[in-house]
């Protein structure tokens, strides 16, 4: 349905702000122009900052708030995100996130989440509260979205890893072991004689697999950081799988005992500073205790400040030991960011694709590598599946 000529007038006198107002001829209503008023204070600041014209926000957190119930009741979710996004970049609104009032009227997301993880160290105990809550409603909004599918994924792929050609009557899994012998169909009997059966391995409460997830918590890695602490979490509540979840920049942090809550997970983490992956790829091999048994996941855009070639020869080494490597450039939504191609390159040539991932295709990822399947070939279908789809 085509807009009326003067609505679409309007829109682009929102768009291009008062400048336009008399060259287009149109005036705003009153709900427009509070909108208008929104979007004056962020983006037509003289300095590209918003600070110091009209409708700026300025330094006054009370303002600030204001301006955020404003976008949340003008705009869709979506929108007020980019918002919130564009108003930490131009107004410096991280220094006034440290302020209570001012996070109880912020629209919670994954980038808000990995700002207030980035000013944690900085945070006083009197907004430390409120930023958990914060960070809880996200976590939570993740979990529901990828933990069931994480624990059908690996619970699947832990079933079929332990398939058994020797199975006792009752773990007879009848449509694999159908499918397996069709060439043995007997037309005059209508029926098939099983050559071959397959079955459930019999349930066990032991350790079937590793998982060991190293996560580069360097400032451009945020939103991988928030995606794989919720993703870790889930993976440790399977008993059958033995997660461990280690972050690093130059230091290294042994996360695993706080898997029990993603939340404290994320607190535990402290974004930004160097990246030294060698040395963390040599804490989580002592990790590994059934390296046929193994998946280890590096989440990092592979910006080494660490020794290259003795992280080269440490993965090399892994993959001798039987170890499933994975390089994920980034765990988000957000596609690749920035990385250094060159170790990609080098990981490539050992048998190792560095490839970004998006959370929904996580749980498959995982399934594949517990199954010892060919990544690159799972990588291949993923992304023909993409682009189709």
């Amino acid at each position: 349905m085509i807009q009326p000529a003067p609505e679409r007038l309007q829109r682009w006198r929102l768009l291009l702000g008062a400048a336009s107002e008399e060259p287009l001829g149109v005036g705003l209503g009153t709900a427009e122009a509070e909108m208008d008023q929104a979007l004056a204070a962020l983006y037509d600041g003289d300095d590209g900052s918003g600070v110091g014209c009209s409708g700026g926000l300025s330094a006054s957190a009370p303002r600030v708030a204001r301006w955020l119930g404003d976008i949340r009741t003008y705009f869709p979710t979506s929108v007020v995100q980019v918002m919130q996004r564009d108003a930490v970049e131009r107004l410096n609104l991280a220094s006034m996130l440290l302020e209570p009032e001012l996070l109880d009227s912020v629209q919670p997301d994954v980038h808000l989440v990995s700002t207030l993880v980035g000013l944690n160290s900085v945070m006083p105990e009197t907004t430390k509260a409120t930023a958990r809550m914060v960070v809880g409603t996200v976590v939570a909004e993740i979990e529901r979205r990828v933990a069931s599918r994480t624990q059908a994924a690996v619970s699947g792929a832990l079933n079929r890893a332990s398939r058994t050609s020797r199975p006792r009557p009752r773990d007879i899994d009848w449509n694999r072991t159908i499918a397996k012998n069709l060439a043995t169909y007997q037309a005059e009997h209508k029926t098939v004689i099983p050559e071959r059966l397959v079955g459930y391995g019999r349930s066990s409460a032991a350790v079937a697999k590793e998982v060991v997830i190293a996560l580069d918590q360097s400032g451009s890695m945020a939103e991988s950081v928030v995606y794989s602490s919720v993703f870790a979490a889930t993976l440790a509540s399977i008993r059958t799988v033995r997660t461990s979840l280690v972050a690093f920049d130059t230091e290294i942090i042994d996360l695993t005992e706080k898997l029990a809550d993603p939340v404290e997970v994320l607190f535990g983490c402290q974004l930004g500073g160097g990246t030294d992956i060698n040395r963390a790829i040599a804490y989580c091999q002592q990790l590994i205790t059934r390296p046929t048994e193994s998946v280890l996941i590096l989440i990092s855009d592979l910006y080494e400040g660490g020794i290259a070639d003795e992280l080269l020869r440490r993965v090399a080494e892994l993959l001798r030991d039987g170890v499933t490597v994975i390089v994920l450039l980034a765990l988000s939504d957000s596609g690749a960011p920035s990385y250094d191609h060159d170790h990609a390159a080098a990981l490539a040539t050992l048998g190792v694709p560095a490839f970004a991932c998006t959370p929904d295709a996580f749980p498959e990822l995982l399934a594949a590598a517990l199954t010892k399947a060919d990544i690159q070939q799972w990588l291949s279908a993923w992304e023909l599946e993409r682009r189709s789809g």
